[in-house]
């Protein structure tokens, strides 16, 4: 159990974080987030969110960074989803509406729209093995996939649907959409990484919705950017 001080604490770290992608000091922080208390204090919490596994330290001289078990947390009981502007939704459907009719060319369109709005890498897949994918160098934009060989883990799975099937079919079914941190990805080197995932229904025809970037995600924005281009694609998928 944290304290309500400790949950406004690792918001404000993981909200921090997520933005600069530096580790964040006590320091910093108090002053950064107005915390009511002293730099001291807030170093005392960051110790005992160490111990109970929400915080590292990258280095014995560095600040704190969020854990896999910060971000499931701030996921699933902190964040509040961002509303999309309606700006935003009008110019997703046109973008969208013109390939309507035909099925690889409106699944292309989708992941070139997701890549555009996310800043991530974007794929799509058919439960026919079709795969499509947009926003590769967005990968490269973030610092956690400067490793080649992580890099190269990354872009591994857009050349292989049975990858990006085991991954879809790692998690129980039912839920609009799936969040998988880390070494909950069943692939090597991604443990720095997230996908965010949901399946798509248009009449007998289905497949999933991804996007893959850093564990620093913007949540908030992302979420409802995929649930939004999901329920545009079953809609204007009607027409297949």
């Amino acid at each position: 159990m944290l304290t309500e001080r400790q949950v406004q604490l690792l918001q404000a770290i993981i909200d921090d974080y997520i933005n600069t992608a530096e580790p964040v000091g006590s320091v910093e922080i108090v002053q950064k987030y107005n915390l009511h208390c002293s730099p001291a204090t807030i170093r005392n919490e960051m110790a005992k969110l160490i111990d109970q596994g929400f915080l590292e330290m990258l280095h014995t001289s560095s600040g704190r960074v969020p854990t896999k078990m910060a971000y499931r947390m701030y996921i699933d009981e902190l964040m509040q989803e961002e509303e999309l502007p309606v700006l935003q939704e009008v110019a997703l459907k046109q973008r969208l509406w013109t390939n309507r009719f035909e099925m690889e060319k409106l699944l292309r369109e989708t992941t070139l729209a997701m890549a555009e709005a996310t800043g991530c890498l974007s794929i799509a897949t058919t439960d026919e093995a079709f795969v499509t994918s947009a926003g590769t160098v967005n990968v490269l934009e973030h610092k956690e996939f400067w490793d080649i060989d992580i890099a190269k883990s990354a872009l591994r799975i857009l050349d292989s649907y049975e990858i990006l099937d085991r991954i879809f079919q790692s998690v129980a079914p039912g839920r609009e959409i799936y969040t998988l941190i880390g070494d909950e990805i069943p692939v090597e080197n991604l443990t720095k990484s997230t996908i965010i995932f949901t399946p798509y229904k248009v009449g007998d025809k289905g497949g999933f919705l991804a996007i893959l970037g850093p564990s620093r995600l913007d949540y908030q924005k992302i979420i409802p950017i995929v649930k939004y281009t999901k329920k545009l694609l079953e809609e204007l998928g009607g027409s297949w």
